[in-house]
This record gives structure tokens, sequence and C-alpha cells, in this order.
């Protein structure tokens, strides 16, 4: 056999290793003398050894397995050697193959020429993360926080200002001269009985002021003995000339 050259390529395995012994040694791969390939085999590994290089553990399986099958093949009965001989020329047989292909693919593919359009995957959206039920206790009642914030206001914010009852000035006016009309005149104080709330005062109250502005009531007496009195039409235009006149 031709002796091996000091010279160490790059193998991607065992196998690979395997193939270059056979085909530099133009052995048949389909009957392989081991104990000619073991040899080479361990010497090239002794090479990698002595050159610090990093001999992975695979390699070693293999010398350790190509040991097995020269040791089975020194005993009377080695079929069992046949049968490891057999298993290993099938392996290097399909790895031949399966360079092949790949030196034929790389002659006519490369990462350069050849792309694919980016496939159009479906978001996953679900949520995979855990927690602890206090977290999420939480964080819910935040978010509801914030959500409250965002709604509009009830009713019960504005039932100071919006749900106040309107009441008319002059539907005041009109019950004002009704009570003097039928009672002539009235007291000051009796004028606002009845009055449900503050609007309804206030609402009496301008309408005392815009009858007496008016001159359709007069306003007599002091304190708590002030009267409103109605003034008839004839006695308003009575006075009114008597002013001029004076």
């Amino acid at each position: 056999m031709e002796k091996l050259s000091y010279h160490l390529d790059a193998f991607e395995g065992p196998l690979d290793l395997l193939l270059h012994l056979i085909e530099k040694n133009k052995l048949n791969i389909y009957d392989i003398l081991i104990s000619e390939l073991l040899e080479q085999y361990l010497e090239h590994i002794r090479l990698m050894q002595e050159q610090d290089l990093e001999v992975a553990g695979e390699f070693l399986d293999m010398a350790s397995r190509l040991v097995q099958i020269k040791s089975a093949s020194l005993l009377p009965k080695h079929e069992e050697a046949e049968e490891l001989k057999k298993e290993l020329s099938g392996q290097l047989i399909e790895y031949k193959k399966c360079k092949i292909i790949a030196r034929q693919l790389s002659a006519g593919l490369s990462f350069d020429s050849y792309c694919r359009e980016p496939e159009k995957i479906k978001a996953d959206l679900r949520y995979r993360r855990t927690h602890e039920p206090q977290v999420l206790t939480a964080a819910y009642l935040a978010a509801l926080g914030r959500g409250k914030a965002k709604l509009p206001p009830s009713e019960e914010a504005f039932s100071g200002i919006v749900r106040r009852r309107i009441v008319s000035v002059g539907s005041k006016i009109i019950g004002v001269m009704r009570r003097l009309w039928s009672g002539k005149s009235l007291r000051y104080e009796q004028v606002f009985d009845g009055a449900a709330d503050k609007s309804e005062l206030v609402a009496t109250f301008l309408a005392v002021l815009e009858l007496i502005k008016g001159k359709r009531v007069r306003l007599e007496g002091e304190g708590q003995e002030q009267t409103l009195t109605l003034i008839q039409p004839g006695t308003r235009k009575g006075e009114e000339t008597a002013g001029e006149n004076g």
C-alpha cells in the first residue's frame, strides 16, 4: 500500500476519512482489507494528535470499531467479522452516494443565486406566560379602574347641577297674583309657603321683585309685618296721575 502522506486534510467525519483512504489506495469498497485500512487510519489519528489537532470522539469510536472487526476476523469462525464488514461497507457506499449528490447540487445551486419568497405564517397571538393568581387579580383591578376613568360620568355626578328642578319665574308671578287677587293682601312670608326647594324659593323671590317693579303689587310695613297688596288697575292709574300733579 502507498505510504500515508503527512499532509492532513480536513475530514467531515470518520466515514469521510475511511472513504479517502479506500480511494487513495484503490481498495474495493465491497471487500475492505481491514488490516491494511486500520493501520493507515490509526496513523492518521496519531498525526492529528501530534499536531495538537482535536480528535473528535467519533474518530476514536471508528478506530475501536475497526479493531473489533480485525479481532473478529482472526477467530476460527469469523461470521461476525463478515457481518461487521458488510455493515461498514454499506455505510461507506451510502456516504459516497451522498457526497456525489451534494457535489452535483452545489454545482448548480448556491446561496447567492437561489432564494425563496418568504412564507406567510399566521401569527400566534396566544399568551403563553404564567402568572400567580395574586398578580392577575391586581392587574384586573388596575385595568378595571382605568376603564372606568374613560367612561362618561354617571347621572349621579351631575345631580347637583343638571337634575335640579327648574322653576319658571313667570309661573310664580301668576301664582302670587292669584293668591293676592283672592285675598287682596298677603304677608310677605306667606308668599314662600309651599316652596319645595331652593329653586322654587328663588323663583318666588324674583317673581315678587318683578311684580313690585311693574307696580302691580305694593310691599308695605316693616319686619315681620310686611305685607303684599295687589294694586288695582284704577288705583295705580290715579296714584300715577296724583304723582304727576304733585
